[in-house]
């Protein structure tokens, strides 16, 4: 009987630790995101979030690094790979352009994919790049917790 008891306060403590650093996806944030991502005519990008909406239920809030409608409509993005192609776009953190200054050339900061990490290289606010791709309107996303900036090109990883 002892080991049913320890096994499950094992999985319970697991289970608490778990919510504890996760908190339930707002739509409302998403939403504003999305409008605001309009507003500046990453129309592209906004699609490809709506249609994971429908799908996903993502779990914490972002930055999202969007290449433009040109670079996207470049790419070649079948349905089943929106999701991951979200997250290799993605900070798993809020953070303005602000808070992404204030890291040194060469840090590497984790992608929403956990295997995926981005480099910084950082030589200011008009030299700014995530891996391959620059950043080229700051801070697009400010209606939310969720954080977004345009880059020129799609992340590439090696």
């Amino acid at each position: 009987m002892s080991l049913q008891c320890l096994f499950m306060f094992l999985f319970l403590l697991a289970f608490a630790e778990s919510q504890s650093t996760i908190h339930p996806f707002n739509h409302t944030d998403l939403q504003a995101a999305i409008g605001d991502m309009r507003a500046k005519s990453f129309y592209g990008f906004a699609m490809l979030l709506q249609m994971l909406n429908g799908t996903s239920q993502p779990t914490r809030d972002f930055t999202f690094l969007m290449p433009d409608d040109r670079e996207l409509s470049a790419s070649a993005i079948s349905a089943d790979q929106i999701e991951e192609f979200l997250l290799s776009h993605a900070i798993p953190m809020p953070l303005y352009f602000y808070d992404l200054s204030h890291f040194p050339t060469g840090t590497l900061v984790p992608s929403g994919i956990s295997s995926r990490m981005i480099r910084i290289h950082n030589r200011g606010r008009g030299d700014f790049f995530v891996n391959n791709a620059q950043i080229v309107s700051a801070n697009i996303c400010l209606s939310s917790v969720i954080k977004c900036h345009g880059v020129d090109a799609i992340i590439e990883y090696d």
